[in-house]
């Protein structure tokens, strides 16, 4: 998996190409917990992020909780199948998605 990273300000822009699996969340997960210190806004672009796993969502819902605390998160450009696997777990309802 490929992460791109995008800074204005306190607004973090991260795209993710490539597949969000067992293997591939810890290196989100640490990239994450780096970059969001004094951030306020964050957005994932899954545009090319062609699978999430468990292990994915485990990332994402950690990343939510922090940024429910200093800011706001949301996920843009979700192919069918990841918008499917939110809908399946409740994640839609949880995490702003557009």
């Amino acid at each position: 998996m490929k992460i791109n990273q995008k800074l204005n300000g306190t607004n973090l822009l991260i795209s993710l190409d490539g597949r969000l699996d067992t293997t591939t969340a810890p290196e989100l997960e640490a990239v994450l917990k780096e970059a969001l210190e004094g951030i306020t806004s964050l957005t994932l672009d899954f545009n090319n992020l062609v699978y999430i796993s468990s292990a994915g969502l485990r990332v994402i819902l950690s990343t939510q909780k922090r940024m429910a605390k200093q800011g706001s998160m949301k996920i843009i450009n979700t192919n069918q199948d990841v918008k499917d696997v939110f809908d399946m777990t409740g994640f839609s309802d949880i995490i702003t998605i557009e």
